[in-house]
């Protein structure tokens, strides 16, 4: 069975991110991951991420700064 990666690129989303995670999850099966890159949020856009328990979810921090490269790092990620 195939594996779909969803990634996302983060940076103080926090407004919209539970409505947007929550849309995704139910769009996924249990083989499926949700990859989600943040760089470095000021807002509570991590706090968002770390509440939702799902095994799916796979969170990193974006080393470098700008959202191109935290884009990449997601997609890095990616095992699907």
């Amino acid at each position: 069975m195939k594996r779909v990666s969803v990634c996302i690129a983060t940076y103080n989303g926090e407004k919209y991110l539970k409505k947007q995670i929550d849309s995704i999850l139910v769009q996924l099966s249990g083989n499926d991951e949700l990859i989600i890159s943040d760089d470095n949020s000021t807002d509570g856009t991590i706090d968002i991420i770390k509440q939702i328990e799902d095994s799916r979810i796979r969170f990193f921090l974006n080393n470098e700064k700008g959202y191109t490269s935290n884009f990449e790092n997601a997609l890095k990620q990616a095992t699907g």
